[in-house]
């Protein structure tokens, strides 16, 4: 498979709690760290980097600031080095119940404290020395194994989830991680629970939870007895193996998770590479042929189509479309316009795609029509997390409404019809949109909500009002919003 930017391993951010619930926080003023704030935010985002030396030490670089963290002999620490010096190399010492002690390399020191009274002065481990990982990227990915180079993935017929897909194709490639107790689950997209054995589990039992590791760049997980996840057997099955130390076996990468989308044309037939290399309207069922991954250009907003069989889609001569470019181009480009429960999708040659009679696509019509209009499904999101420029969208306790700056996320469960999605909540209650454009979660009846997929990994919600669903300086979900932009964009 070409790359093109279709396998991207995620840049690793996350956030470091302390014993009481605090992130460590970097502050632009004086360029000075505490551990006061109670959720996490920008200026609570780390990334972990190498040294560039050959030892095992590790320096820690403020995604708000980009400057490193730093600790001087007396103690003191700060996030002021705009490039890492010797006082910026600290050695993770990981702990028993999985946080991690942090360890000043030149001199010996213990990093920890509480509030503004930040130190790295300690000579012994006490709990405020402890710091417990939380992953600060969307927790919806797909998981492939640095071993094997293969793609883990729900295995409905074994019950198990295995390493062993060359692509991460279809709903089954989606893992969710799930953070609750200072630990991970691994969530599938039937919405069970991996446990250490390799049985899934609708419940987050305690052999179900991990603490995270990090190796070079990538991702351990250590099950409650010490034990580390791998692909075992010439299946791959993922469960705890023997070793209590991450080798090669035992690492993982978090790539980013693209769309992946199903079109119906108007002759309620789902649009196709079954037949051979032209891009048709000829089948009656969704399987992998009839699935393709879109991915939409940041600065155009222009979306490419990549179908199973490793070509994208592409404008050919007298307008025909073929799914044969292996690599971007123009010609490989396609611009949507969202027309309420359809799209329409306009070439690079000016001119929209329509439907033919004989149900072959060819972008040769000037105007829309219902020929020019597909419906436009996502597959491989049946459980939902949403995150947008403040947080992720959480049940408010006590409320049938929602958050929308949360540092711990809730599950949503997706459903599909005619052109527009349903959502489940918490107790299995329906969004819907009550007085004053607030957005509830207890719903009876299910209320249909209109997805647009505007951005790289950034969808517009509409509601029935024709109101889009922002966040904002209430911290509340609502449905006010008139355009698609800036707090009405969801990470998902």
């Amino acid at each position: 498979m070409p790359t093109n930017g279709l396998h991207q391993v995620l840049k690793i951010q996350f956030g470091l709690v302390n014993d009481t619930d605090r992130y460590l926080t970097a502050e632009s003023f004086g360029f000075k760290v505490n551990a006061s704030a109670p959720s996490l935010k920008r200026k609570q985002m780390w990334v972990l980097e190498p040294d560039p030396g050959e030892g095992t030490a590790v320096l820690f670089r403020s995604s708000h600031l980009g400057r490193y963290l730093s600790a001087e002999e007396d103690g003191r620490v700060a996030c002021e080095a705009e490039r890492p010096g010797r006082d910026c190399r600290f050695l993770v010492l990981p702990q028993p119940d999985g946080r991690w002690v942090l360890q000043s390399e030149p001199h010996g020191r213990f990093f920890g404290g509480t509030e503004d009274q930040l130190s790295c002065f300690a000579t012994a481990i006490t709990p405020a020395e402890l710091w417990t990982v939380h992953l600060a990227i969307h927790p919806q990915a797909h998981l492939l194994s640095v071993s094997r180079r293969r793609y883990a993935h729900l295995c409905p017929q074994e019950d198990e989830i295995a390493a062993d897909s060359n692509t991460p194709w279809g709903v089954d490639a989606l893992i969710t991680l799930i953070f609750q107790n200072r630990q991970y689950c691994l969530k599938s997209c039937d919405s069970r629970y991996l446990r250490s054995d390799g049985r899934l589990v609708w419940e987050p039992e305690a052999h179900a939870c991990y603490t995270l590791e990090f190796k070079a760049g990538k991702l351990a997980f250590k099950d409650c007895d010490g034990r580390y996840l791998a692909p075992v057997g010439p299946a791959g099955t993922l469960r705890a193996g023997r070793n209590t130390r991450p080798g090669k076996d035992e690492l993982f990468d978090l790539e980013e998770s693209h769309p992946q989308v199903v079109l119906v044309a108007a002759n309620h037939r789902y649009v196709s590479v079954r037949q051979g290399v032209n891009v048709s309207a000829n089948q009656d069922e969704e399987l992998d042929h009839e699935t393709f991954l879109m991915q939409i250009d940041q600065e155009t907003k222009k979306c490419t189509f990549y179908s199973s069989t490793g070509g994208y889609w592409t404008l050919v001569t007298h307008g025909g479309i073929q799914a044969t470019a292996t690599q971007v181009s123009e010609n490989t480009m396609f611009e949507m316009e969202w027309r309420g429960r359809r799209v329409a999708l306009k070439a690079s040659n000016g001119r929209y795609v329509c439907m033919k009679k004989n149900g072959q696509l060819a972008a040769i019509s000037d105007f829309v029509g219902e020929d020019e209009e597909f419906t436009l499904k996502l597959i491989n999101r049946p459980i939902l997390v949403l995150r947008g420029l403040d947080g992720f969208v959480c049940h408010r306790r006590g409320s049938n409404q929602l958050d929308t700056n949360r540092s711990v996320y809730d599950v949503f469960h997706l459903s599909f019809s005619d052109g527009a999605y349903q959502i489940r909540g918490r107790g299995g209650g329906f969004w819907h949109t009550g007085s004053h454009g607030s957005v509830c979660s207890d719903g009876e009846r299910a209320e249909d909500f209109l997805f647009e997929f505007r951005e790289r990994g950034r969808l517009a919600i509409r509601a029935g009002s024709g109101k889009y669903l922002r966040g904002g300086a209430s911290g509340l979900l609502r449905a006010d919003a008139d355009a698609p932009a800036g707090v009405a964009l969801w990470e998902y």
